[in-house]
This record gives C-alpha cells, structure tokens and sequence, in this order.
C-alpha cells in the first residue's frame, strides 16, 4: 500500500526533528520523494503544502525548498528571544552558561513532562544580562529522549533557547506566569536582596505528545512584561 500524504508528512517531520535534515538544508524534489515513499506526486505535494502552512519548511521560485532556519510555529504566540528582547530595547546583549549537567529527571519533573523513570534530562542554568546588569536567570532542562543532540550541543557561547528554536518545533505549549520571592541564590544571580518580589515565568513545550523542554525564567526586579496582539 502506498504512503499517504500523513505518512510522508510524518516521515519528513521526523527528519527535521532528529536533525537529519538540518535547519537550511535542501529537500529533495517531490518527484524524488514520491519516488521514495512510492506514492503520487500529488500525496507529496499536499504534504509539502500542510509543511509550508505549519511554518517548518519555505518553499521558493527556482531555489527549491528547505527547512526553515528558525520555524515559524503554529502556535499561539511566538517563543521569545530574550537577546532580541534586550537589544530591541538598545541595550548590549550578554550571555553566560552558569552550570550544566546530564541528570536523571527528579520525580518533580517527570511528573510536569510525564517522563519515563529514568530518563535522562540535560540540566542548563544560564544568566542573560543588559548592559552588564543582570535581566534574567534561566533554569532549564531538556529531554534527551526527544533531542539526544542536546548532549552534545555547545552552551557556552550561544543560549539553549536559540539553539531550541532552530532545532525543533513545538506542536502545544504551556506558560505560567508567578510572583515569587527571591531565595539566596536568586538574589546573587540577579543582584537583589533575598525576598525581594521577582516576576517568573514557567514555560513548557511539547511536540508531538512529547515534552521538549521545561524552562524557568526569572526576571530583575521591577520588570515589566508587554504583550501585543
């Protein structure tokens, strides 16, 4: 039986996703794929068209079609850049990996990603700063079981969260938004005072019924978030 147009949707979503057709790369022709997954041109067309629409691939007049370098995503609101964020605002951009470290996912939070026992997780924590001032403290864990390249990604120079956008979509997302109190260690990352009120948010993305990513994001004190619509 021949593959449907949801079959080979499937099959190029998984390509992306494990990275074996990169963010940029060329994809091949539908009569290269139709040929592959032994169906009509047609069935790869419509695939093709539902990629385009979902944002995961761009499709240009004599270039051909590649994978879109940063997808757009069908979801609701757009996942944040915190360096475009802090230079849309004309202050100098810096980052810097705090700590890093493969773990098995504590009971916690496999219960907010619904990961199996003993799934390994990569455990980042990393401070972005504007204009030398601390802005927000990020403390995120990946799921190695969906992005195994993480392992072995470079951290130091550029932050999980742009490195996430480029890797992988998301299909669902969820975001909390909480006033919490500054402990010892926020405090000494973001130069406040213990108990200082601090605005936080808690964010997670899934794709495919599978958890990408669980980030935790503290701002300074006093800032303000703007949303437009």
């Amino acid at each position: 039986m021949s593959a449907t147009y949801r079959d080979v949707k499937a099959d190029i979503l998984d390509k992306i996703t494990r990275g074996t057709w990169a963010p940029g790369s060329l994809v091949p022709s539908e009569v290269d794929l139709a040929e592959t997954y032994g169906c009509a041109r047609a069935t790869v067309n419509r695939a093709m068209r539902e990629l385009v629409e979902d944002g995961i691939i761009e499709r240009r007049r004599k270039a051909g079609t590649r994978v879109r370098m940063a997808p757009v995503r069908q979801a609701r609101f757009a996942i944040p850049i915190v360096r475009k964020e802090i230079e849309d605002q004309g202050a100098a951009y810096r980052y810097a990996l705090v700590s890093r470290a493969v773990a098995t996912a504590p009971d916690w939070l496999r219960a907010r990603l619904n990961l199996a026992g003993g799934g390994q997780v990569l455990h980042l924590t990393c401070m972005h700063y504007a204009d030398g001032i601390p802005y927000q403290f990020e403390d995120r864990w990946i799921n190695l079981a969906v992005l195994p390249q993480a392992r072995e990604a470079d951290f130091a120079q550029t932050g999980p969260n742009e490195w996430l956008v480029a890797e992988i979509p998301f299909s669902d997302a969820e975001i909390s938004f909480l006033a919490v109190s500054a402990d010892a260690g926020l405090a000494a990352h973001l130069g406040c005072a213990p108990g200082d009120a601090l605005f936080q948010t808690e964010r997670i993305t899934w794709w495919q019924g599978a958890a990408n990513t669980f980030v935790r994001l503290t701002y300074r004190r006093g800032h303000r978030m703007t949303a437009r619509y």
